[in-house]
C-alpha cells in the first residue's frame, strides 16, 4: 500500500489520541524506526526527542529486546494467567520485587490499569482492616491515566479530564504546600494518598523538591494510609535515580510502573506492593484481588521486560543520564532570558521549557521537524525525554532544534 492510500484510510477511520476524527493536525507517516531515529515515508529522518512517549529508554529496535521477543514468540506468545503461570512472569516479578523492595507484584497491561489496580488494592486493604473508605488525597495538577479510577485522581480543574465532570469519582486535591494539613484533616475519610514522585508529567512537567515525599510517607505510616507512588513516567532512571522515590529515600506501600518496563517494545505494567498489604487482603474475608486483565502476565511482554531490565542494570545508565542532564541544563537554560519563556527546568533525562503562552505548540513542532527532530509540545510546554543511549551529537541536535524554534517565535513577536 502506498503512502497516500494509508493516510487516506487513517483520515477516514483512525481516531488518534487527544484528537478529532479526522485529525485536525497533520500526521507524519512513519515507515521505520531504529536507535533514536524515526524514518518517515520519503526517507526524512527525525531524532526522537520524546523516546516514544518516554518509554524507549534503550532506543528503537534494540537487538537484545528483539531477540527476547522472537525467542518467546516461538515458544509461547500468550496464555491466560488465570489458573496458569509461566517462567517469564515469575522471573519478572522476582526482578521487580528486588528493584522496588515491594515483594507482591500484580501484572497489568497499561499504566492506567496499574493505577486502577492500585486504587482498588488500597480500598480493599482498608476494608480488610474494617475501614470502609474509597476516597484518596491527590495533588493539584496530578495526572495518573485515562481510565475511570485513574481519571478520578487527576486534578479535575487542571487536567484534560475536566469535561467528564460528575462522572468521575470525587477525591480530595491539595497543593504540595498543604499536603501535610490535608492528610491530617482527612485521614479518617481516605484510603490513601497517590502522587507522582518528584516530576508531575502530563500535569505540567513540574519538578518538586523531595521533602514532600518524606512528609507523605511519615503521615501515611502514622495514620495507616496507603501511599501510592505513580512511577509510570519516572521509573527506570528518567530522573537520574532508578525510581523517583529514591530521591527521598522512601518506600511507598504501592508503586505503579509501566512505559519503560519493556523498553517501549510492547505494552505491560505492574503494581508492586508490600507483603503487609497483600497478606492483609489475602487473609481477610475479602481474600482475593478482584481484577484480571485478559492479557495479564503476557509471556511475550514479560520476556521483553526481563531483557530490558537486564539491559538497563548491565549498562552504565546513571552515568549516561547524568551526561544528558548536563547538556539539557547547559543548552536549554540559555532560553530563560527570552520574553516568551516562563521557566526552564531539567532533571535526569528530562528537559523542559515552559512558555507563557500555549498558542505556539504547533509552530514549534513544525520548526523542529524541519530541523530533523521529533518534538510534541504539550500546551505551553516544550519538553524532551530521551533514550539513555542517545549520542552527544543527537542530543545537541535536539537542543539546537528547540532553541531555533523558540528563538524564531520570539523574533516574530518582537517584530
Amino acid at each position: 500500500m502506498n503512502k497516500t492510500n494509508y493516510i487516506n484510510l487513517d483520515k477516514k477511520h483512525v481516531w488518534h489520541p487527544y484528537n478529532s476524527l479526522p485529525s485536525k493536525s497533520e500526521l507524519l507517516p512513519v515507515k521505520q524506526t531504529y536507535q533514536q531515529t524515526i524514518v518517515l515515508e520519503g526517507d526524512t529522518k527525525l531524532i526522537d526527542a520524546m523516546s516514544s512517549w518516554w518509554s524507549a529508554i534503550h532506543g528503537y529496535n534494540h537487538p537484545k529486546l528483539l531477540k527476547a521477543m522472537y525467542k518467546q514468540a516461538n515458544i509461547m506468545p500468550h496464555v491466560m494467567f488465570g489458573g496458569l503461570t509461566h517462567e517469564p512472569a515469575s522471573l519478572l516479578c522476582q526482578k521487580l520485587a528486588k528493584l522496588t523492595k515491594l515483594p507482591s507484584v500484580f501484572l497489568a497491561d497499561s499504566g492506567s490499569v496499574s493505577v486502577e489496580v492500585a486504587l482498588k488494592t488500597a480500598i480493599l486493604y482498608q476494608k480488610a482492616k474494617g475501614k470502609n473508605v474509597n476516597k484518596f488525597v491527590a495533588l493539584k495538577n496530578a495526572y495518573h491515566g485515562d481510565t475511570l479510577g485513574a481519571m478520578g485522581v487527576c486534578d479535575p480543574d487542571n487536567s484534560m479530564h475536566s469535561l467528564y465532570g460528575e462522572y468521575l469519582p470525587n477525591n480530595i486535591f491539595t497543593s504540595i504546600q498543604n499536603l501535610k494539613k490535608t492528610i491530617k484533616k482527612h485521614h479518617k475519610d481516605i484510603a490513601g494518598v497517590i502522587l507522582e514522585p518528584i516530576v508531575q508529567g502530563a500535569g505540567g512537567m513540574k519538578i518538586h523538591d523531595a521533602k514532600y515525599l518524606k512528609i507523605a510517607r511519615k503521615l501515611c505510616t502514622k495514620y495507616d494510609l496507603v501511599l501510592i507512588a505513580d512511577e509510570i513516567a519516572t521509573g527506570f532512571g528518567h530522573t537520574g535515580k532508578m525510581f523517583a522515590c529514591d530521591h527521598a529515600d522512601i518506600k511507598p506501600d504501592i508503586m505503579t510502573i509501566g512505559k519503560s518496563l519493556t523498553g517501549g517494545m510492547i505494552t505491560l505494567s505492574a503494581m508492586c506492593t508490600t507483603k503487609n498489604i497483600s497478606d492483609t487482603i489475602s487473609n481477610s474475608d475479602i481474600a482475593v484481588l478482584m481484577h484480571g486483565p485478559t492479557f495479564m502476565g503476557n509471556p511475550l511482554a514479560c520476556s521483553v521486560a526481563n531483557a530490558s531490565i537486564d539491559l538497563l542494570l548491565n549498562s552504565n545508565w546513571e552515568k549516561k543520564v547524568n551526561k544528558i542532564n548536563k547538556i539539557f541544563d547547559k543548552e536549554l537554560k540559555e532560553l530563560i532570558t527570552l520574553d516568551i519563556v516562563k521557566d526552564v527546568r531539567c532533571i535526569g533525562a528530562i528537559g523542559v521549557v515552559e512558555l507563557y503562552d500555549n498558542k505556539y505548540a504547533q509552530s514549534i513542532q513544525e520548526i523542529c521537524v524541519k530541523n530533523g527532530v521529533w518534538i510534541r509540545p504539550f500546551g505551553s510546554l516544550v519538553y524532551s525525554i530521551v533514550s539513555y543511549n542517545i549520542t552527544k551529537k543527537e542530543l545537541y541536535k535536539i537542543t539546537n532544534a528547540i532553541k531555533k524554534a523558540i528563538l524564531k517565535i520570539q523574533k516574530k513577536i518582537v517584530k
